[in-house]
């Protein structure tokens, strides 16, 4: 029995129409920057944004919805919503900027993902509108392509809490997804427009004030400046950016909360908690043990933590800095920030509970015979089964860097310096040791592309697509079960 049925994919492509139709029109949004700068070259959007939304539409349309959609269908519907995004950015970059597939797919999988790579060597001489459309896919990448178009395409129901949970994301501010997500992005624009404004008020252009504003609170960390936010030599400018990326890597329940507690539930949250007491900590130790300015520090420190990946240094410092200072920094890449929020890495509340089943096991171990020892985070029991999901993804997170980690090493790359940008593309951070450039061989770029790609997406549902691929296309086994009994089994272990 085959685990995907033309039936599945029937429904997958109804589903991946609504998302390839919202793409389209999403990407039109740089014309307008285009047209207010008089840059030109039009078509360069408008073809790519056709192409998307004709097909959505067609697949809409011709595939119609007549079967409730399973998890495993919004997992595959996610997987490929990211890669068709980065197509149609991929595309737009191509006709724009005149450069190979390979380049422009890595650029938008990079903005796409929050990851914040680029192979830009000189930023500033893009024209506006491209700048804006990295910015904009940042934005719309950090709370999630699926999560923006369900909210606002999709009704309530369970095809919508499927297709939420198929992005890595189980928290509800309200009872249903839907109004959920309409919420989440209602506190994502009130805090991109607080952080438009800051920037305004502390003296940045119009322009640069909303395109750091954008990749901040996104916690995507690509700059319209080859410096990067040091560019601006502000250190107000660092603290309301330093601001926002934390305000990016906090659960968006905790920020819904924060308005009916007056802001205590900001920090009764244990993982807010916990980023904060971690920037303290690693702040500290960095500084006792460099020369590096404390603003530096700090800053880099906050960017790791909220996987934002901005810098007011150049790369080039960076990879000087210390070996102990570089494992402290991708030790803080991995971890990454809140769940449900735009950060990406292991995320802090899989660290205490796979910390806390660590615990619960010694504990039972040593304890007198039908004593029941329960544990709990921030006074809500854990379940065995969060604490089984989150060593599994922690395994699978390491096992797939060690992977990619050796593919840079056998290529060349500096051991140390390959492991931090390995750890860097997985966790979408983006901070680097200056190892990843465009002269790159082809084969390295698309093994960064699938770190970036697995990352954003938590593995789980990339591991969904993939065996699901290999299950269709493989040749159909001919040969019966023995057995009714047997041939249940399967069923329901498939089901």
């Amino acid at each position: 029995m085959r685990y995907i049925t033309g039936n599945d994919i029937r429904i997958i492509c109804h589903y991946l129409g609504m998302i390839m139709q919202g793409v389209g029109v999403v990407l039109l949004i740089p014309l307008l920057v285009a047209f207010i700068y008089q840059e030109g070259d039009y078509l360069c959007y408008a073809i790519p944004c056709l192409i998307s939304i004709v097909i959505g539409t067609f697949f809409n349309k011709y595939f119609e919805k007549y079967q409730k959609l399973r998890l495993k269908h919004g997992m595959i519907v996610s997987s490929i919503a990211w890669l068709w995004a980065a197509f149609i950015g991929s595309l737009i970059m191509m006709i724009c900027l005149d450069i190979s597939f390979v380049n422009a797919f890595f650029e938008n999988i990079s903005a796409w993902t929050g990851s914040g790579f680029t192979f830009f060597p000189n930023v500033e001489i893009l024209p506006h509108s491209i700048l804006f459309l990295r910015s904009l896919e940042e934005w719309i990448g950090g709370l999630g392509i699926v999560v923006i178009f369900i909210g606002i395409i999709i009704r309530s129901g369970t095809s919508a809490a499927r297709l939420y949970k198929s992005e890595a994301r189980d928290e509800k501010i309200k009872p249903s997804i839907t109004n959920t997500l309409r919420k989440s992005l209602t506190i994502y624009v009130i805090y991109t427009v607080a952080g438009i404004i800051a920037f305004i008020l502390l003296g940045l252009p119009i322009f640069d004030a909303v395109n750091l504003s954008l990749t901040s609170i996104s916690t995507g960390g690509m700059s319209i400046k080859n410096a990067n936010v040091g560019f601006y030599q502000n250190y107000l400018v660092y603290i309301v950016t330093m601001i926002l990326m934390i305000l990016g890597a906090t659960s968006f329940a905790v920020h819904y909360k924060v308005i009916k507690t007056k802001g205590k539930a900001l920090f009764k949250d244990i993982q807010f908690q916990t980023i904060i007491v971690t920037i303290l900590i690693a702040s500290i130790i960095i500084l006792l043990s460099t020369a590096i300015a404390p603003m530096d520090v700090i800053f880099h420190v906050v960017s790791a933590i909220t996987s934002t990946g901005a810098s007011i240094s150049p790369t080039a410092d960076i990879s000087l800095w210390p070996g102990s200072t570089l494992i402290l920094l991708f030790i803080l890449m991995a971890i990454g920030g809140s769940s449900g929020s735009t950060a990406g890495g292991l995320k802090i509340v899989r660290i205490i509970a796979a910390l806390k089943g660590l615990n619960l096991n010694v504990r039972n171990i040593i304890s007198p015979e039908g004593r029941v020892i329960n544990t709990k985070i921030a006074g809500r029991i854990l379940k065995e089964k969060e604490i089984k999901e989150a060593t599994t993804y922690i395994s699978l997170f390491i096992m797939f860097l060690a992977i990619g980690w050796f593919i840079l090493v056998l290529y060349g790359a500096d051991p140390l310096n390959s492991l931090f940008d390995i750890i860097s593309a997985q966790s979408n951070n983006g901070l680097s040791t200056g190892i990843i450039i465009a002269e790159l061989p082809g084969a390295i770029k698309l093994v960064l592309i699938f770190e970036m790609w697995i990352g954003r997406l938590e593995i789980i549902p990339v591991l969904v697509i993939l065996r699901s691929l290999y299950e269709f296309i493989k040749p159909a086994n001919k040969k019966k079960s023995s057995t009714k009994t047997k041939s249940r089994k399967v069923k329901v272990e498939i089901e």
